[in-house]
């Protein structure tokens, strides 16, 4: 009698005498200890009609591992005790369950195991191309450059999908394109076009589904789309490259003619690293989208760069209170008015990062407006906290105002505060005084108040304007004492003479160290110096002669 189970076979009587053996759907030999073939039934026969009883056992996959079976214990180099024997006989695959019935002799169940061989074998082919699908998405989304990317895609596409690529983006009357032979480095470039040359083509840039690449004529391929020296092409592929709501643009693939086609699971595949690549690439364009428009934007808020105005140095520093930040709630700007007087503005917006920095660029814009009044601080200064406040704001502005004008060798100023710190004037032999000028904060009541004081500076002299972020900075050997206005004074007595350029790096310097790697303010100084020793000339002035110290 014969059992048969799913993991093994067992034969209570000779099998060679068991007509039921002879019958059994599974295709089953006996095998003696030298390789005969004792006997087999119906099924073997069909299967292997090359082996007969008596005949030994073609060399092959069976024939080893009879042989390794009847090796000793631990002699045995192939299939590990217990794993499954596999093997295929033409297209089919069979698991091969040995049955000892002494002396040598085994019995050889084959159980068909094709379907299961296929699937095992479809399992690994999508295992790899999940792990080549995580590879290139890693790959495409290291980079937020457009450009960058679509030569990191077709990069990809030409080594593990086909020949050549190409990846054509939206474009106008010319089109950016961007093409890779396998083995050799991607080329970037725009040319002039139609699509409709391609099959596909056309759709694929405006979204529409793929066309089968065994619907497209490679012998009617432009001579823009194969690459040079490529060759004939054998199969193209056109897939679109799906976006964020609308298309990256199209992803071409190109074989060679000695190269099979693309089979339905190869078109299938290309479109999954299309899909991955389309948002790749959608994203890195969104991406320089919102930069430009950032950068445009952050072009308002940032600091002007100053130099030498009407005969007079300037000179101004910014650093926000976040080392990653560019804008904040500190700010200057110097105007150049028609009669010879510029305008200088520095100002402090209550709070820091983005939201004071908005704020900033609105009291930045009001002043502009207000230039035409710049001769009257009181009345630019009442009609800005008017703006304020109704703008219903919560936030809070101090400024100083400063009107600086050149007469001869030196430079006149009218300073106002409103609730800011006073400046400070820098004398060519060192003293440091105080501008006397005091006022309200803007934007906190309905009437502010303030005064106005005049300053001349000779040559080589100073007026520092600077935010509390400088004064207020803690830091220092037990990193809480303020930077204070003493050592602020003491810091621009070493600045006597020194070019406004020389003053503010000086201060900012100092503050930074002061501060090391604590939390601070922003902080802001702007300079404003008589220069000395120069012709007018050759610090924007329009009179002759030359002034000494």
């Amino acid at each position: 009698m014969i059992l048969v189970g799913e993991d093994r076979v067992v034969s209570s009587t000779h099998v060679d005498n068991d007509t039921a053996w002879r019958s059994a759907p599974c295709p089953a030999l006996l095998v003696g200890p030298d390789g005969i073939v004792l006997g087999l039934n119906q099924a073997a026969s069909a299967l292997l009609p090359s082996i007969a009883e008596g005949g030994r056992l073609d060399d092959g996959w069976l024939a080893d591992a009879h042989r390794h079976h009847l090796e000793p214990v631990g002699a045995s180099v192939g299939a590990e005790a217990g794993s499954l024997i596999t093997g295929d006989f033409g297209p089919r695959s069979f698991a091969a369950h040995p049955v000892d019935h002494g002396g040598g002799t085994v019995a050889w169940w084959l159980v068909e195991d094709t379907e299961r061989r296929d699937v095992l074998a479809e399992l690994a082919v999508e295992r790899e191309r999940a792990a080549l699908l995580d590879e290139m998405s890693s790959a495409l989304f290291t980079s937020l450059n457009v450009e960058r990317c679509a030569r990191v895609a077709v990069r990809l596409a030409a080594t593990h999908l086909a020949d050549a690529a190409l990846i054509i983006s939206p474009g106008g009357r010319d089109y950016p394109v961007t093409r890779c032979a396998r083995g050799e480095s991607p080329a970037h470039g725009r040319i002039l076009i139609d699509p409709d040359e391609v099959p596909g083509l056309g759709e694929a840039l405006r979204g529409f589904p793929p066309v089968p690449s065994r619907w497209i004529d490679p012998s009617a391929a432009p001579d823009w789309l194969l690459p040079d020296g490529f060759g004939e092409a054998g199969s193209i592929l056109v897939t679109p490259l799906p976006g964020h709501g609308v298309p990256a643009g199209a992803l071409i693939l190109v074989r060679r003619t000695a190269v099979r086609g693309f089979s339905p699971d190869e078109e299938a595949f290309a479109r999954l690293f299309a899909a991955r690549a389309g948002v790749a690439m959608s994203a890195a364009r969104m991406f320089a989208q919102q930069a430009s428009i950032t950068e445009t934007l952050m072009r308002e808020l940032l600091p002007p760069t100053l130099t030498h105005l009407g005969g007079v140095e300037f000179a101004g520093r910014y650093r926000p209170s976040q080392d990653t930040e560019r804008v904040g709630g500190d700010f200057y700007d110097v105007h150049e008015g028609e009669d010879g007087e510029s305008l200088v503005v520095l100002g402090d917006v209550c709070g820091k990062g983005l939201e004071a920095a908005v704020l900033t660029g609105k009291v930045r814009t009001a002043l502009q407006v207000l230039l035409p009044m710049a001769d009257d601080h009181h009345r630019m200064l009442t009609l800005l906290n008017e703006a304020l406040l109704n703008n219903g704001s919560t936030r809070f502005v101090t400024l100083v105002l400063a009107s600086v004008t050149r007469e001869g060798t030196s430079v006149r100023l009218r300073l106002t505060s409103a609730g800011h710190p006073p400046p400070l004037i820098v004398r060519a032999g060192g003293e440091v005084e105080e501008a006397d000028t005091t006022g309200t904060l803007i934007g906190v009541l309905p009437e502010i108040e303030s005064s106005t004081a005049e300053v001349v500076l000779g040559p080589g002299e100073t007026c520092l304007l600077y935010t509390d972020g400088i004064t207020e900075a803690r830091g220092g050997p037990m990193d809480t004492a303020m930077f204070g206005e003493s050592r602020l004074r003491r810091a621009l007595a070493e600045c006597a003479g020194m070019p406004a350029e020389a003053v503010v790096e000086h201060v900012q310097m100092l503050a930074a160290h002061w501060v090391g790697a604590s939390d601070h303010d922003d902080m802001a100084v702007l300079a404003v110096t008589a220069p000395r020793g120069q012709h007018l000339t050759a610090v924007g002035g329009h009179g002759p002669g030359r002034f000494t110290s």
